[in-house]
């Protein structure tokens, strides 16, 4: 974390100073806001967190709920998500609160005794930290969005929910500076059962599976039940069952299934429990199934060992379906191109699944995050209104993708257990699709902001279109081995990696070559697009890791300018943007770096934009000129 450079601060260096719209800030919603986030669920208050980084940028977010949300539906959280965590400065705080999930433990019937179930096998998550360097978590959904909220309030533009606002309607009525009007109703308080009116810019849709804001743009849920039933419970028990406080899939020769999930605190703990094929006319009665009832179940499926059931923190009842909106926005597929949208949706609002992988909340959250840098970006001037369109196009195959995976995984969770060929086939699959779950097959296709492949045979271990996956290196100025990507926040800027070519830091070389072109030619997106009265790295935040040990690299001559930009009033240098080798941890040999050097360019969500060569600085320019907006300075 870095502070002081505005000034000594002696209080937490997490609130930083108000400014723009957080400047006296109106506690009531205003009539006109740039961008009108409905619902306060994971994708909303994501959305809300990075937007209220845009101080420039009014920002409100509506929630029907009078007040926090105290029980969370979901509960998992992946390494995805922590790394995203990260990036809002509370990754470590939710890691020592949450339960950590270490290995998962296969529950099948005894083959000498099928009516006891037996511990078969135990897959290990992710041991050798192979998939990432943050762990794999289950935390209530409500602390996740404690997190938010705390991170958007202190943010510059000082950013909190309107509580007990419904979203009843939208129209948009284009041509208009504020084209989408809002019907909000109160649904408590002195107000309640009033409606008002706010015209915004854009609308996120952020508001569930049965999104009013989805129906308002006459965009279409597709896919099905899969009439198949689950119970849900969040529980404090005694209990005999030996891995209680371990992840399990427990399948039985006749009782169904459970999907077991410790939670956070040593005694909470989530079962979802089989309760079997639905009726073609059951007309939702299924969901009636009491908790006294999907205990009984759970008792009969956890045969020979019995749980006894003392509180009830949460209980319900779903059928699995699997539907994905026809489109993330208003724009309809033929007008694609045409206009600019202005209303988008996100999470559970534009695609629903099954809860037993883990995805919901995770998925929602990169909706989210998605859609936030980029409205912050248009509306800051810095991109143009086309980078929109790109929302809708990534996110919708990411969430088949996840409907896809999903479909697989919860029906081999219903299937009976005397119907696999092979015992261990449940297992086996949890272990091949880790990377999946885990959030770090995402890979968005080419586009404005995502560049080709030409160069990508010079780091081979930061694919295109992929998320940055971090590695140690030793930051210069202090010796400290950090891990590279951790020092990006959601902040809304760039992140652009030089890794040297052999010959730097002494000399002319490549790399000085580079620095020189950034900091000096009018080509440069340094140059053509940092606003004016700002620091250097206001919009890109440029780092160089060299090919030396720590020792063979200092500060002084060597090192070229542009990585050592003046920051703040007082112009003090920003002395952490200079790496070099962590001797333990090559992050030259981990991620595939060519000796020739190579550029990574990673847009504000962590992914991966583009690989080029330290001389490519013209395909460099010509990105950048297809992403940003307007000559800057």
């Amino acid at each position: 974390m870095q502070f002081h450079h505005h000034g000594y601060v002696s209080e937490d260096p997490r609130i930083e100073e108000a400014s723009g719209t957080g400047v006296n800030r109106p506690d009531t919603l205003p009539d006109q806001v740039d961008v009108l986030i409905v619902g306060s669920g994971p994708a909303g208050m994501i959305a809300a967190a990075q937007l209220a980084k845009f101080p420039n940028i009014t920002t409100r977010i509506v929630e029907r709920r009078p007040g926090r949300l105290r029980l969370g539906q979901a509960d998992g959280i992946q390494a995805r998500s922590v790394e995203t965590f990260q990036a809002f400065g509370f990754a470590e705080r939710i890691t020592a609160e949450a339960y950590r999930i270490t290995e998962m433990a296969f529950w099948t019937p005894d083959p000498d005794n099928p009516s006891h179930i037996v511990r078969s096998s135990v897959a290990p998550d992710d041991a050798s930290g192979e998939i990432s360097e943050f762990p794999h978590l289950i935390v209530n959904q409500a602390r996740v969005l404690d997190y938010f909220a705390e991170f958007a309030r202190n943010a510059p533009a000082r950013l909190t929910p309107d509580y007990g606002l419904e979203f009843q309607d939208l129209r948009i009525d284009h041509g208009e500076d504020y084209p989408v009007t809002v019907t909000l109703r109160h649904v408590c308080g002195d107000q309640e059962g009033l409606e008002r009116t706010v015209k915004a810019r854009y609308v996120i849709g952020c508001d569930g599976a049965h999104s009013r804001v989805r129906e308002a743009i006459g965009r279409k849920h597709i896919g099905k039940v899969a009439n198949h039933a689950w119970g849900v419970m969040d529980v404090l028990a005694t209990t005999d069952f030996p891995d209680i406080r371990t992840k399990c899939a427990i399948q039985s020769a006749s009782g169904g299934s459970i999907l077991h999930i410790p939670r956070e605190g040593g005694h909470l703990f989530r079962m979802y429990v089989d309760l079997g094929e639905v009726a073609g006319d059951d007309n939702r009665r299924i969901r009636q199934t009491t908790l006294e009832t999907t205990i009984a179940k759970a008792n009969q499926i956890l045969h020979p060992y019995t749980l006894e059931v003392k509180d009830c923190a949460w209980y319900t009842v779903y059928e699995v379906g699997h539907r994905v909106t026809d489109k993330f926005d208003d724009v309809p597929p033929e007008a694609t191109g045409t206009r600019a949208p202005r209303v988008f949706i996100t999470g559970d609002a534009c695609h629903t699944h099954s809860a037993k992988a883990g995805q919901g909340m995770n998925v929602s959250m990169q909706d989210g995050w998605n859609i936030a840098w980029k409205l912050g970006h248009v509306l800051s001037g810095i991109a143009p209104e086309s980078l929109l369109e790109t929302y809708s196009s990534e996110r919708q195959v990411v969430a088949q993708n996840l409907i896809d995976f999903d479909r697989e995984w919860s029906s081999l969770m219903a299937k009976p257990a005397e119907e696999f060929s092979n015992p261990q086939e449940l297992k086996e699959f949890y272990v091949k699709t880790a990377e999946f779950p885990a959030g770090f097959m995402t890979e968005y296709q080419p586009s404005m902001i995502t560049g080709g492949k030409a160069h990508q045979h010079l780091a081979t271990g930061f694919p295109v279109g992929k998320r940055f996956k971090s590695a140690p290196a030793m930051r210069v100025c202090d010796g400290n081995d950090v891990h590279l990507g951790h020092h990006a926040t959601a902040d809304g800027r760039w992140r652009i990696y030089v890794f040297a070519d052999q010959s730097a830091p002494t000399g002319h070389s490549p790399l000085t070559n580079w620095a020189d072109w950034m900091l000096n030619s009018p080509r440069s997106p340094v140059v053509k697009y940092t606003p004016e009265e700002t620091d250097l790295d206001s919009l890109f935040d440029i780092k160089v890791i060299y090919r030396r040990p720590h020792g063979e690299v200092e500060f002084g001559p060597m090192i070229p300018a542009l990585f050592m930009p003046k920051v703040g009033p007082f112009q003090l240098t920003d002395y952490e943007k200079v790496y070099a080798v962590d001797p333990e941890h090559d992050i030259f040999e981990a991620r595939g770096i060519d000796p020739k050097g190579a550029v990574v360019v990673v847009r504000p969500d962590q992914y991966v934009s583009l690989v080029t060569a330290l001389d490519a600085t013209d395909e460099l320019a010509a990105f950048f000129d297809g992403a940003m907006l307007g000559q800057r300075r």
